[in-house]
């Protein structure tokens, strides 16, 4: 596929390594040589300084032979701007980033499609919607939604009280006999090896297990893992950002208890008028003796979204220090992922493997219709959309040749979600979730042409 980025920002930057290393054919554009040179030394990718805004810059990256346009600049006009052109230039899809959010909540009404612009995403209304969805299931450090939850992942530490420590995926699967989740992925405490769990694959303590479940085998997971169902209620932030503010904004949209540390005396302001409901304290965060004064100690999450990884690690280190049941740091390295769990931090978001997921979608074969990548785990989650067409159609999942490293979690059928089984029949308009390392991606995408 023939893919044209413009920015090459973390955001962009981020996109087109991971694109090169599935062989894609990458093109960057961004006007500024010092970031592309990075990207020049580090990708197998072609450059070109220059304004993506500009036509002839456009069509010397062939534009009328792209298949997809990314614009991911840090100004959401010239992203804009650069897919209508693209459009009107030949592009076949185009997607742009942007951060007013009203544009995505009234996309239908303005009809950006007429305009040249197939799809809009903001980083910064993903990180909020991730963090909203691990308030909710705030028993466990990774989750993600498919068809407004009637299938969830979950992912969790499994502590060595959790009932199924020491069992095999079968022993655990016979304590329920009516089966409403499926292990999807393990990787092992202390290594970086993913595994897909087969029948006899043996759970261990500290494992990371991501599972596949419907509404109802989430209380299941409570009590096989011994994991605590914990109320929300009161929410500290630290950091006034688009995050911060997003997702104070939605938090007391859900009568949440919310206070948003800001440092900046004019965007505290700023803040306190644009959400009335949230008490917004004008003070440094990392000062321990001001988070004591605002009753730390009370909080049932805290949420650090600074500009600084650094600061929203060692505020939430401090902040579960003081009893916080949950606590969510904003980074921007990709590496800091090896630490979360080892560290003590419940979860970290990342806003750039945010949008990636997103757009990854875009870029695999066969109708996708949802993806994400497991946190620090080296696999994808995959949601397929099942036509008459396809090779997995009217067929059982046991007589389908999956590869071994690949695993069906779930089934999207007449609004309803599945765990399936091997005598599960797949029929023509089912969705269905699969869970694969990257060695077998191809060969699945290949069962849904």
């Amino acid at each position: 596929m023939k893919i044209i980025i413009a920015g090459a920002g973390e955001v962009g930057f981020h996109l087109a390594k991971l694109l090169s290393f599935e062989s894609q054919d990458i093109t960057l554009i961004d006007s500024k040589k010092s970031c592309l040179s990075n990207a020049e030394t580090q990708l197998d990718i072609r450059v070109i300084k220059g304004d993506a805004t500009s036509i002839s810059v456009l069509k010397d990256a062939n534009i009328n032979q792209t298949d997809l346009v990314i614009a991911v600049t840090s100004s959401e006009t010239t992203n804009i701007t650069v897919c209508v052109l693209a459009k009107q230039l030949g592009a076949k899809r185009t997607i742009a980033r942007i951060s007013n959010t009203e544009f995505i909540s009234h996309k239908d009404e303005v009809g950006f499609e007429k305009f040249g612009i197939d799809e809009l995403i903001s980083p910064e209304s993903l990180a909020s919607a991730e963090i909203g969805l691990l308030l909710n299931q705030s028993a466990f450090n990774g989750t993600y939604e498919f068809e407004n939850g009637a299938l969830t992942m979950i992912g969790l530490s499994l502590s060595r009280t959790a009932d199924f420590v020491g069992k095999t995926v079968h022993e655990a699967a016979s304590i329920f006999p009516h089966l409403e989740f499926i292990p999807i992925a393990i990787q092992r405490y202390g290594t970086q090896y993913t595994l897909i769990p087969r029948g006899d694959t043996i759970f261990k303590e500290r494992d990371q297990v991501y599972f596949m479940t419907t509404k109802a085998g989430v209380d299941e997971i409570h009590k096989l893992t011994g994991k605590v169902r914990q109320d929300i209620k009161n929410v500290m932030i630290l950091g006034g950002s688009k995050i911060g503010c997003q997702t104070a904004l939605n938090l007391c949209h859900n009568s949440f208890n919310v206070k948003l540390i800001e440092s900046n005396a004019e965007k505290a302001f700023e803040v306190a008028d644009e959400i009335p409901n949230c008490l917004v304290i004008k003070g440094d965060g990392r000062n321990v003796e001001l988070l004591k004064e605002e009753s730390i100690q009370d909080m049932d999450a805290f949420i650090s979204v600074t500009g600084n990884s650094e600061t929203n690690i060692i505020s939430c280190l401090v902040a579960k220090s003081k009893g916080v049941k949950k606590a969510i740091a904003l980074v921007e390295n990709m590496d800091y992922f090896q630490l979360s769990h080892s560290i003590g931090i419940d979860t970290l978001i990342n806003k750039k493997l945010l949008a990636a997921n997103n757009i990854f979608r875009y870029i695999r074969k066969g109708e996708v219709v949802a993806m994400t990548k497991l946190n620090n785990m080296n696999a994808e989650l995959l949601e397929f959309e099942v036509k008459e067409r396809t090779k997995v159609c009217n067929k059982l999942i046991k007589n389908i040749d999956f590869p071994i490293s690949s695993i069906v979690g779930g089934v999207f059928r007449d609004g309803e979600g599945f765990i399936p089984l091997g005598d599960f029949r797949i029929a023509a308009g089912d969705r269905i979730v699969v869970c694969c390392l990257p060695q077998s991606i191809g060969r699945v995408e290949k069962l849904f042409i």
